[in-house]
């Protein structure tokens, strides 16, 4: 059984801190090591157990939009649940950032959803926006890597532009164990190299809640 491990409460604190003004300052941060070290491995060890029938592959779009574009992407999700503890926990340490950047930005903050997902040999996802300006209710996006012993000529590199037609990217993030990237998401177009392995990572939004009697909209 896996046991959530202690946070120091001053560290935590000036996490949100750290978290909060980057995103005031550029929208972005990229942090190798924010989550505790034993909350990873235990999402590794987790990952690991689980049958590859859980997984299904990717698509475009929610609920009757959805569709699969092998053109676009081709990486395999599976989505987290209150159901397994060590996805609680991930989950629960998600949510207590959403609380924490809310009472420092008032980001209005709703709800906070996650999945594994797996890039086998070969995949990628082109670029692309999590959101669309009015258009959806995901504002923060959110990776947290799980691929221990990573090299970069493996490759499989998270690209970060700072607008949809530029050039140049701001960030090129090697999927190291551990590293953990935050960015808005109608900002930042964003774009998964395809890899010489199996890459796993965690993508999760940040929510704001646009619809009526409490209920988001749309489920995942």
């Amino acid at each position: 059984m896996y046991s959530p491990p202690e946070l120091d409460l001053d560290l935590t604190q000036s996490l949100y801190d750290q978290i909060a003004d980057a995103l005031v300052e550029q929208g972005y941060i990229i942090l190798p090591s924010a989550l505790p070290e034993s909350l990873g491995h235990a999402l590794r060890q987790h990952l690991q157990a689980l049958d590859d029938e859980q997984f299904r592959r990717a698509g475009i779009g929610r609920e009757q939009d959805h569709q699969l574009h092998g053109e676009i992407r081709r990486d395999q999700i599976r989505w987290l649940s209150h159901q397994s503890p060590v996805e609680a926990q991930y989950l629960q340490w998600m949510n207590d950032l959403r609380e924490g950047l809310n009472r420092r930005l008032f980001m209005g903050l709703f709800d906070y959803e996650a999945h594994f997902a797996h890039y086998p040999e070969g995949a990628f996802y082109k670029r692309h926006l999590d959101a669309f300006r009015g258009q959806t209710n995901r504002v923060l996006t959110t990776v947290f890597y799980l691929n221990p012993d990573w090299q970069p000529e493996l490759g499989g590199e998270l690209l970060i532009w700072p607008t949809h037609d530029s050039e140049e990217v701001v960030e090129r993030v090697v999927p190291y164990m551990g590293t953990l990237a935050v960015f808005l998401s109608e900002r930042f177009p964003h774009e998964v190299l395809p890899a010489r392995a199996d890459r796993y990572s965690i993508a999760g939004w940040f929510r704001v809640n646009t619809s009526i009697n409490n209920q988001i909209d749309p489920p995942h």
